[in-house]
């Protein structure tokens, strides 16, 4: 179904239009990150670059346009002006629209680099949440927070017909900087260094799930990375999950406790943590319970 011309959100589309006005904050930054990604089509013909098809889908998706004939048809309904903004060819009027066709958008989207698309967008968007950061008061803001998560992504899949499933990375402040695709026949544990390899992760938190609590991961996070993790320990890591409970826990301090109710039951928690030394896991120096 063709995209509506009374677009619901035209926020991108009349930040766009006004040929005067200078570039909207950041989107120099952003033409320039999309014209890193591979662009695998020929040279011969190529009439669109890449970076424009790119952005031109960025913009519809927001503006509520799904279907990849959606998003050509909301790229061809944009006055000439948002496609000249983007860094289409300038053309005069009578010449006709120079926004790409939709067997275009569709060859582009479908052949893309996903990997690469992911790389070049999140650096862009983890730029500019740092930057915003140091605005604020170093002294009163907590360290910056990388959560990574593995999810199936729903209404996606492969051609073979299996479901397809992400490694993404997100920050404290509900931004996704990172994600990867798993491949079906391994498993996230193959992807999990990838992810973060193109941040900047010094002095962040860094949280995942008892999947990727492995000693090479937290080598690589703690040597390569500079950051700092939080890894939980299951029934995966025999030998070490029986030493952290063999911690004398009566003896700990107990630094919080909250009390709420969620999912229909009275929730009570309860924090404990303390220092360890030779523990058999690398960088490890507090065991919280």
């Amino acid at each position: 179904m063709p995209a509506l011309s009374s677009s619901l959100i035209p926020g991108p589309l009349n930040q766009l239009t006004g040929a005067n006005r200078p570039p909207p904050d950041g989107l120099s930054g952003l033409l320039t990150c999309l014209a890193q990604v591979p662009d695998l089509r020929r040279d011969q013909g190529r009439r669109h670059p890449l970076a424009l098809v790119l952005s031109l889908a960025a913009c519809a998706v927001l503006a509520g346009a799904k279907p990849l004939a959606a998003i050509a048809q909301w790229a061809a309904d944009a006055p000439a002006a948002v496609p000249a903004r983007l860094g289409g060819p300038c053309r005069e009027p009578e010449r006709g629209s120079v926004a790409p066709a939709e067997a275009t958008v569709r060859r582009i989207l479908q052949r893309i680099d996903g990997d690469a698309l992911d790389t070049v967008v999140g650096s862009w968007l983890a730029g500019r949440e740092r930057a915003a950061g140091q605005e604020e008061n170093d002294s009163a803001r907590p360290l910056r927070s990388l959560a990574a998560d593995g999810m199936a992504v729903r209404g996606a899949r492969r051609t073979d017909g299996t479901q397809v499933h992400l490694l993404a990375a997100m920050t404290g402040t509900g931004l996704v900087t990172a994600q990867r695709e798993v491949d079906g026949k391994t498993n996230e544990i193959t992807v999990f260094q990838p992810l973060p390899a193109p941040l900047d992760l010094h002095g962040t938190v860094v949280t995942f799930d008892a999947l990727h609590s492995r000693t090479a991961h937290a080598r690589f996070l703690g040597e390569d990375k500079h950051a700092h993790c939080i890894a939980l320990v299951k029934c995966n890591q025999p030998t070490l999950h029986r030493w952290l409970k063999a911690l004398p826990r009566r003896e700990m301090p107990r630094l919080d406790k909250t009390r709420a109710t969620a999912h229909g039951r009275d929730e009570i928690r309860r924090i404990k943590a303390a220092a360890v030394t030779g523990i058999a896991f690398p960088h490890a120096v507090q065991a919280v319970q």
